[in-house]
């Protein structure tokens, strides 16, 4: 306990003289040609914006990054459809706010985030802006090379470019295919010679960093780790989930995920630049009991918990940037002024953040982060918003406890089984799934899934019984 505190206070002390790099993007005005005639990327004037420089290609990348992957629809729409109009919007701001880095994926937003990021930022010039997308070669169907290749070429074409700023190998650690996380790996990226090919890609200028994002098993991340060192391939970035929480208890929360701190320490050590996923960890994060916002205001009465959050992602000095998957133009305005520029958390700050980890790791939360990877649920169940309503109440107080003759329970019982129909439709419960395991191997926090909604269907299930 004594070198976990020492570890932290270590931590903060290097990171807190870590924020030096700030600049703010000029305000766009459009040219003859109909674009934004926006500064190059990183050489804005007026500092606002943190910026951190990749030791690796001279990058100098916005703190905050624009993930794509939870984007404004139309609402009533027939079918789902994104709002093209308010994610231009939305990227306008955000280039003009300092906001340089783009993360997709071919998966994200039903398959349509690329096509709308392409959009958006077409209408600016290439070189203010970074893209960074995925090879989420999930499927065995996509394991063939000339799948996976033909999964690059669309999403060059989809984001209208011919380059890609950041190439990452999706979610690597994970199992697919009734395959371990080993075996996985290989059928992805190294049995059809895509790896091999990719630092082709990257040679000649089509890909100009190359990385992955980490989800499970441990080995995977080792190795890759471990070949780097060997120089058999060189990663340029990593994309790891760092939060809070997950610092000393991601694995405590769920066995099959490993702890923040020991990923970023063997990132930092081999010079390594981290981008960081899940900052609020799917928006659990964002909101927090009362007992956990009252220690949060007594060290700052303006902050908001997202804020804390946010600040503390993007404190360590090899981060890179700090993804956000912003759905409404006030969370990517809230996200702006908190790195605008960031204010490091302090070792004071970083106590009482351990301290509500520890309060808030005793609730034992289900470790959804609504990424929707589960989806669609072959039997139509909505997996993220019974999640997300189960957690929620539980963080709020909110799950009816007590004897069942007791007021306040039957009063606390009715309340949430409302709430349960109108935040998640009856069709789409919990009680309609029948373990058919579809969504365990989709799911990167490796969620029990199947066993979860049983869990919730029981818990509803008494609560229903005792009325």
């Amino acid at each position: 306990m004594v070198n976990d505190i020492m570890n932290r206070r270590e931590f903060i002390k290097h990171s807190a003289a870590a924020v030096a790099a700030t600049s703010v993007l000029a305000t766009a005005c459009k040219n003859n040609n109909g674009k934004s005639s926006l500064p190059l990327r990183g050489e804005s004037e007026g500092a606002s914006m943190s910026f951190r420089v990749n030791p690796n290609s001279g990058d100098k990348v916005s703190l905050l990054g624009f993930g794509m992957m939870r984007l404004p629809e139309i609402q009533g729409a027939p079918s789902y459809t994104i709002d093209q109009e308010t994610v231009n919007e939305m990227v306008d701001y955000a280039l003009r706010h300092g906001v340089n880095y783009f993360d997709t994926s071919p998966v994200y937003c039903q398959g349509l985030s690329e096509q709308a990021t392409g959009t958006a930022l077409a209408r600016h010039p290439r070189n203010s802006y970074f893209i960074a997308t995925k090879l989420s070669n999930f499927s065995q169907q996509a394991w063939p090379r000339e799948e996976s290749i033909a999964m690059f070429e669309r999403s060059l074409q989809y984001l209208q470019t011919d380059y890609v700023d950041y190439l990452l190998l999706h979610s690597i650690g994970g199992s697919s295919a009734g395959k371990d996380a080993m075996q996985t790996f290989y059928g992805r990226y190294m049995d059809n010679g895509i790896l091999d090919w990719l630092v082709e890609q990257k040679a000649q200028g089509r890909i100009r960093n190359l990385g992955f994002s980490y989800h499970g098993d441990i080995r995977i991340f080792d190795m890759l780790l471990k070949w780097h060192d060997e120089g058999k391939y060189h990663w340029d970035f990593v994309q790891i989930q760092l939060n809070y929480l997950d610092w000393h208890y991601a694995k405590q929360l769920n066995p099959r995920n490993t702890n923040a701190e020991y990923l970023y320490r063997e990132l930092e050590k081999r010079g390594i630049p981290a981008v960081i996923m899940e900052p609020l960890l799917g928006g659990r994060l964002a909101k927090q009991p009362a007992h956990i916002l009252r220690e949060m205001k007594r060290m700052d009465i303006n902050a908001t918990p997202a804020e804390w959050a946010f600040r503390y992602a993007g404190t360590p000095e090899h981060i890179l940037s700090v993804l956000s998957g912003m759905t409404y133009m006030e969370h990517l305005q809230e996200n702006c002024n908190t790195y605008s520029p960031l204010r490091p958390i302090t070792p004071e700050e970083d106590a009482m953040l351990m301290r509500l980890a520890d309060a808030i790791c005793d609730m034992n939360a289900i470790p959804c982060t609504g990424c929707n990877y589960c989806m669609p649920c072959p039997y139509g169940i909505n997996i993220p918003a019974v999640f997300g309503y189960y957690n929620t109440c539980l963080a709020e107080g909110l799950l009816p406890s007590g004897k069942e003759m007791d007021s306040a329970f039957r009063k606390a019982r009715k309340k949430w089984l409302i709430g349960y129909d109108r935040k998640v439709e009856r069709m789409r419960q919990a009680d309609h799934c029948i373990g058919c395991n579809h969504c365990l191997t989709h799911c990167p926090q490796r969620i029990d899934i199947p066993h979860e909604m049983i869990r919730i269907d029981r818990f509803v299930e008494q609560l229903k019984q005792s009325i």
